[in-house]
């Protein structure tokens, strides 16, 4: 009768356990940046329409073709350091896991050609300060930001 008790007690701390164990499991999927589309959870890519470019949620890096070879990069290329990433259109990936989105980039390039917008995309920023009535303008002098908020220098 003994035995059968610790048995029991064994199995009831081996169960309680492995239950803990199985609800601490949590699967990180990257931060946004503030300038990312809200209401996307598990997503790992964005697709930036405007500079044919790829976003890496995981890696916070930009990935681009750069004479004929994809890059990634902290910083998108001085070609585009005027783009403005918190007003330009991000297609949100959703359906796409692997590590190279751009085996998919021909189909992208077509599907979301430049200026290719479809509404509206509130992002990070703008929905933590929706209250806030003193926004600023975007320039925070890391060259991808880009002139005090406006798309390619125009008002």
């Amino acid at each position: 009768m003994k035995t059968l008790k610790l048995l029991a007690l064994t199995l009831f701390l081996f169960a309680s356990t492995t239950n803990h164990a199985q609800v601490s499991i949590n699967v990180n999927f990257g931060t946004p940046p503030q300038w990312g589309p809200t209401g996307y959870s598990e997503v790992s890519y964005y697709y930036l329409p405007d500079v044919q470019s790829y976003y890496d949620i995981r890696a916070q890096q930009f990935i681009f073709l750069n004479n004929g070879v994809w890059i990634r990069s902290n910083n998108l290329p001085n070609r585009y350091r005027n783009y403005d990433l918190y007003s330009g259109y991000k297609v949100v990936l959703n359906d796409y896991h692997g590590t190279r989105p751009y085996g998919h980039y021909q189909e992208h390039r077509v599907k979301y050609y430049k200026g290719y917008n479809k509404g509206h995309q509130e992002n990070y920023r703008t929905a933590s300060n929706h209250d806030n009535r003193n926004h600023d303008n975007g320039n925070h002098g890391n060259g991808n930001h880009g002139n005090n908020g406006h798309k390619n220098g125009k008002h």
